[in-house]
């Protein structure tokens, strides 16, 4: 026989949840192990967001020979429906191990973008682009530089296809969250009007980062945002990341540090698509209106 929800709940780690508070003390806590699952299973995280049902703008794929990454690169231009003249964009910046087809395949930004300028936002392009599975979005020790390709490579292309690239966006998830805000900090707010980063991946310090992310401590030290928050002064920016995230303590950290406060927050959730599905169609909303004006 198959164990519902409710035989959970009254057995088991399920019983010392109740047991405790009323029924989520220990969740609540997070002394339980498997704390952001657990959470999952009892509803306590907020639950998942739903990808619109709604028909995507046109996609135009390509490749280039990076001489700034020492490799080809593929990339996407993704367009709201409707809109094909001279429109603002955002280079969108994927997570850790994946690529920049996970922005359409995986985080479903084609469809987000579609159903917020359906609602009202200002129409925008998306640039998706590879930029690694660990690079961590800056110049490694390797030679390879995520940013000068973006800035001198790929821009020129998406200016090619009929973008206006003098003050862009920038926006990403966990590892391109955290890229997103590295970036939008190195180019300013002369070339940036907005940064729009979701569960930004921004280690405490060099000895919890993830293994290849970065060379040593001082490329850790050198690329953390949070040494001069300063540099996004005058970009607009979004910051949302879920409570129960491993890099909450540091999303949280990084909003306290700009003035003004971030748009986004810090809701209930985890390090999930479930999480980032609810949120995602916020930060292409506030990318939309900030980028209204470039």
């Amino acid at each position: 026989m198959g164990i519902n929800r409710r035989t959970f709940i009254l057995s088991g780690a399920g019983a010392a949840v109740v047991a405790v508070g009323g029924g989520a003390g220990l969740v609540e806590a997070g002394v339980l192990p498997g704390k952001a699952r657990l959470d999952a299973f009892l509803s306590l995280d907020g639950g998942s967001g739903t990808v619109p049902d709604i028909a995507s703008g046109p996609i135009v794929s390509g490749t280039f020979r990076s001489a700034a990454r020492r490799t080809t690169v593929g990339y996407s231009i993704v367009r709201p429906p409707g809109h094909t003249g001279a429109l603002p964009m955002a280079v969108v910046l994927h997570g850790k191990s994946v690529d920049h087809t996970d922005a359409v395949n995986g985080m479903h930004y084609d469809k987000f973008l579609a159903a917020a300028t359906q609602s009202g936002t200002p129409p925008f392009a998306l640039v998706t682009v590879d930029g690694g599975n660990t690079t961590y979005w800056h110049r490694r020790a390797s030679g390879d530089d995520p940013l000068t390709m973006i800035r001198d490579e790929l821009l020129p292309i998406a200016a090619a296809n009929g973008l206006r690239t003098g003050r862009i966006g920038v926006t990403g998830w966990s590892m391109g969250g955290y890229g997103a805000l590295l970036i939008g900090g190195q180019l300013g707010t002369r070339r940036v009007a907005a940064v729009a980063a979701v569960s930004p991946a921004i280690f405490a310090d060099y000895a919890s980062s993830s293994a290849g992310s970065f060379d040593s401590v001082a490329d850790f030290r050198a690329n953390d945002p949070r040494n001069d928050p300063g540099a996004l002064d005058g970009v607009d920016v979004f910051i949302d990341c879920g409570t129960d995230d491993p890099f909450a303590d540091q999303a949280q950290q990084m909003r306290s540090m700009l003035h003004p406060t971030p748009a986004g927050g810090m809701g209930r959730g985890a390090h999930t698509s479930a999480y980032w599905t609810r949120v995602t169609l916020d930060q292409m909303q506030f990318l939309g209106r900030s980028l209204a004006a470039v």
